[in-house]
């Protein structure tokens, strides 16, 4: 099973990092992700029920019950993380290849840019940057 999800993992990551695709490959992709979920959620069901997983000593030294009250733990997908890979297919879809742009929303020379001529006309950067997009 863990090879299984190993080679899904990579096959994943292949199809999501192409830079150019098509309906076949994000079909591809598609299926891919759905069976990686699946793989990964087998893997957390069966981990936790043959490996007796406790928090590092360090996180239990961050609560009261000290390093002696170790608590159980088990793989975590409920994570925004793991719940976006869904969303892959879509965004490719509506914005292109994941190399094609940034999730960054501002560059920090616009921020600059834009603060110095607020300071300029005495007005807020973000009314000077606002005012610039809407050009």
């Amino acid at each position: 099973m863990l090879l299984r999800l190993l080679y899904k993992t990579a096959e994943w990551h292949a199809l999501a990092k192409l830079r150019l695709h098509t309906e076949t490959t994000l079909n591809l992709l598609e299926a891919v992700t759905k069976e990686f979920g699946r793989l990964m959620r087998q893997f957390r069901d069966k981990t936790s029920d043959e490996f007796n997983t406790v928090e590092l000593p360090r996180g239990a030294n961050a609560h009261k019950g000290g390093p002696r009250s170790l608590k159980k733990k088990i793989l975590n997908l409920n994570t925004y993380k793991f719940h976006a890979l869904a969303d892959y297919v879509t965004t490719i879809r509506l914005f292109g290849t994941t190399d094609s742009y940034s999730t960054l929303l501002v560059s920090p020379l616009l921020i600059a840019r834009f603060t110095t001529e607020a300071s300029v006309y005495r007005g807020s950067w973000l009314t000077v940057w606002l005012n610039a997009c809407m050009v």
